[in-house]
């Protein structure tokens, strides 16, 4: 059976961690995870699925001792492919791979916005830093066109570019009333309540921030904020600070995200810099009404080509579907989109189209072929690798 070891830079409760978890459960492939540093909360659902997981200890992003601990660990297991997952997995990860000599070096970028990677800014020095270790792989994966476009225009050639959108199981998220009701309970939700939700990392990019304000506008509504992050601090004042502070409920990082968007009545995601969406196409998965500012995953299904490549029509909206609704990243635009679904008709909750067109099972077909490419694509030598 074909062996992967997938690398990434930490293992929290983040949308590529996710991910990771998600292709454990569903590869045909014998998967292993080594983690460079930082939390490892999803280690144990790792473990209990019988997928290894190797904790190398770096102690800081510059320590280089991490390479030899991570090329030993390659050899050792005689891999057949190399996964990285995010910026610093995917520094240490192609140098390491390559030295150890696998056949298959592979990435997946998740996170870059048109400015910023994972929080940092996208300064020359961490673009050089990327191309110059992009170069010692074979194939680099983005997880929409707007992606791809962005790592073109860093340099990366096209021909080790392939868009692999992000997948997800969406019966994982699908409604349940039982949970409803369960997590209403726990948090303190009245059955009756109108509650507006979201879920994401808490960072000044997802601006959370203007559902707190938009919240204080719609008189009775309630703020349910799942997540957590270096914002949380800042978005708790603030939410102190608001006349609705009674009306917010902050949760905490949680993992059981499908109960929690059961007990919400509206989703709502006024981020301006995403590369994937996946949050609202979760939501979406849930029968949820959903309010965005930005989503690539959601225009790309816009084109023909993307829905070919996808291979199913389903992923264009059906009268029953739940309505997804492209909303300026204002307060007062979000106080008026979520006004008026509060006072519109209740609906049913069925999994949208678009979720449906994103199911997990396209992805690991599309990655199981670059595992076992006899050429997974071109590849510099040492030389050609210096920017």
């Amino acid at each position: 059976m074909t062996r992967v070891l997938h690398l990434i830079t930490g293992l929290g409760l983040g949308g590529a961690e996710h991910q990771l978890l998600l292709l454990a459960r569903h590869l045909p492939v014998q998967c292993e995870v080594a983690v460079l540093a930082g939390p490892t909360t999803l280690a144990g659902e790792l473990r209990a699925l019988g997928v290894p997981v190797h904790d190398l200890n770096m102690a800081h992003n510059r320590d280089l001792s991490v390479l030899p601990r991570l090329v030993s660990l390659i050899r050792r297991g005689g891999y057949d492919a190399v996964h990285t997952h995010l910026y610093r997995a995917c520094l240490y990860g192609r140098v390491a791979a390559r030295v150890a000599g696998v056949r298959r070096i592979i990435a997946t970028e998740h996170s870059l916005g048109d400015d910023h990677m994972e929080g940092r800014s996208t300064s020359w020095p961490v673009r050089m830093m990327y191309r110059a270790t992009e170069r010692l792989g074979h194939t680099t994966i983005a997880v929409s066109p707007t992606v791809e476009r962005r790592l073109r225009d860093w340099g990366v050639p096209e021909q080790r570019l392939v868009t692999i959108p992000n997948g997800l199981d969406p019966a994982l998220f699908a409604f349940s009333s039982e949970a409803r009701e369960r997590v209403r309970a726990e948090l303190g939700l009245a059955p009756e309540d109108f509650v507006v939700g979201t879920v994401g990392r808490l960072v000044s990019t997802k601006r959370m921030d203007v559902l707190i304000d938009a919240v204080a506008q719609v008189p009775e509504a309630k703020l349910l904020i799942v997540g957590d992050g270096p914002d949380a601090p800042h978005l708790q004042a603030r939410a102190s600070a608001s006349p609705a502070s009674a009306r917010i409920v902050f949760t905490g990082a949680r993992q059981d995200i499908g109960a929690h968007l059961s007990a919400m009545d509206v989703f709502a995601s006024p981020s301006e810099h995403e590369t994937f969406g996946l949050s609202v196409l979760e939501a979406l998965a849930n029968g949820l009404p959903t309010l965005y500012t930005t989503c690539p995953a959601l225009d790309d299904l816009e084109r023909p080509e993307v829905l070919a490549r996808l291979d199913d029509p389903a992923g264009r909206p059906a009268p029953d579907d739940p309505p997804a609704r492209r909303v300026p990243g204002t307060a007062e635009d979000y106080a008026e989109a979520i006004g008026e679904l509060r006072d519109g008709p209740q609906r049913p909750r069925p999994c949208a189209g678009a979720a449906r067109a994103y199911a997990v099972d396209g992805l690991v077909a599309r990655l199981v072929t670059l595992y076992q490419a006899d050429h997974p694509g071109p590849m510099t030598t040492p030389e050609e690798a210096h920017p």
